[in-house]
Formats: structure tokens, C-alpha cells, sequence
């Protein structure tokens, strides 16, 4: 289990910058989800995607706060990780994963974590270097997306993993240079047995300096919900929020 955060925004900036001061508050939810850290940012006018990993908790980290506050970009994503039972500690299991311009971040888990192995493309196998669901998860979408497009692709994805895994959450992020994807997509019931019943909840924030989505868990004034079984769709160009029912 894992938290998540995510921000397009108007001009450069950072996850410090533009949470304000409860951003802190996040970054303590590592006392828990503590196996790992990852950042990546995804300038729309840029060449490249910049990507962090650490393993270890970013509260305790070293070089997290100094990370997060220089890597300024107009997009980006965070990830907090707590592995799920078996699965190993490693860079190589800590988010984000990327491809061409895309960056992703999960939450939840899929057992067993191989169950959808057979319906990713053969071209991207050779591309895993961990053993993680959420990497598996990943390039599902890629190979569903580069068939029927982003949305679509999602949705596919996500039916693909219903039918053939056993999941508690998929909830996820999805960046790249033109637009912005998060699935709330969770069973409540499946929660950690210390857990309170938001856990699963994502909740996003607009704002002139940019749009926020994130797990819950955290000081969170003024946020919406965005509802389980959908998604949330950012354009990059407006800033506009689409909520599509998965």
C-alpha cells in the first residue's frame, strides 16, 4: 500500500511550493509507508522526464526535502511506498515507472503479481527490471493505450485486471507531456485493518497555480473526492478536470 501526489500546473513549480505548508503532513504518512520514495517530473515543453527513487523512507531521507523543493516542472509525481507482503525492497520496485514520457504511480495490490503478465505485450517485457504488480500494471497500460488511446486504454486496462487478478486497489497516476490521469478505482472492504474507511480515497484541489490530486491520510482543507470507480482527466493545455465513470 502506497500514497500518492500529483500536480500539472500553469508555470514551473514544486510539490513544497505549491502544497503550502501540509505538505509536511504528507510526507510524515513515510512513518508508515516507509519502503521507498520516488519523484518523477514531466515538463510538457521538455525533452526528457526527470526521475528520483530512494529506498528508504523520505521522512528520514537524506536528500528528500532538498529533491523535492529543486526539481521544479510544470508536472510531477510522488510516491510514498509501504511493499506489499513478498515482494522485495528495491529500486527496482519503487515508483515512479516510466516509458517514453509517461510516469506512473499505484496504490494498492494485484495478486498474484504475475496475474497479468500474459496480456502485456511482448515488446515491453523485456522492459520490466522489478517484480512488482504496479510495474506489471503499468505496462498493461501502455499496451492497452498504444491500442485504443489514453482513455479507453485505461478503462481496457483496468477490465483486463478485474477479470484476471485479485486486487484490493488500483487506484494510480498517469503523466505525460499533454495530459493527466488518476484512477479511483478500490475495493474499501480490503483496507489495512488499522486503516480509517477514507484510506482508499483520492482527493484533488484546483487552483490558479495548479491542479493537485492525492491520497488521503493528511490535512486536506478544502479538497474534493474524487469518487471511486472513476477517473479524473486533466489537460495540460486548460487545466480542465474531466470525471469519467470507469
Amino acid at each position: 500500500m502506497c500514497r500518492l501526489m500529483g500536480y500539472v500546473s500553469p508555470g514551473k513549480t514544486s510539490f513544497p511550493a505549491l502544497v503550502g505548508s501540509e505538505f509536511s503532513d504528507f510526507v510524515a504518512l513515510s512513518s508508515v509507508h516507509c519502503d521507498g520514495w520516488g519523484l518523477s517530473t514531466v515538463d510538457q515543453g521538455g525533452s526528457h522526464t526527470v526521475l528520483e527513487k530512494k529506498v528508504e523512507a523520505a521522512a528520514q531521507s537524506a536528500t528528500f526535502d532538498s529533491t523535492v523543493s529543486a526539481n521544479v516542472a510544470d508536472g510531477a509525481l510522488l510516491h510514498l511506498r509501504w511493499a506489499t507482503k513478498g515482494l522485495a525492497i528495491s529500486e527496482n520496485n519503487t515508483h515512479p515507472f516510466m516509458y517514453g514520457d509517461y510516469s506512473f504511480i499505484h496504490n494498492g495490490s494485484i495478486f498474484p503479481p504475475d496475474a497479468i503478465t500474459p496480456y502485456i505485450d511482448s515488446k515491453f517485457l523485456p522492459l520490466l527490471v522489478g517484480d512488482t504488480d504496479s510495474e506489471r500494471y503499468f505496462y498493461l497500460v501502455m499496451t492497452e493505450v498504444e491500442k485504443l488511446g489514453l482513455v479507453d486504454g485505461v478503462k481496457s486496462a483496468l477490465q483486463i485486471i478485474k477479470e484476471h487478478g485479485d486486487t484490493t486497489s488500483l487506484n494510480c497516476m498517469l503523466m505525460n507531456r499533454d495530459s493527466f490521469i488518476t484512477v479511483s478505482e478500490h475495493n474499501t472492504d480490503r483496507k489495512p485493518e488499522w486503516a480509517p474507511d477514507d484510506y482508499y480515497e483520492i482527493k484533488y484541489l484546483p487552483t490558479p497555480e495548479g491542479v493537485l490530486f492525492a491520497s488521503s491520510g493528511w490535512n486536506q482543507p478544502g479538497w474534493a473526492r474524487l469518487d471511486n470507480h472513476h477517473m479524473a482527466l486533466v489537460s495540460r493545455s486548460n487545466f480542465q478536470i474531466e470525471v469519467i465513470a470507469i
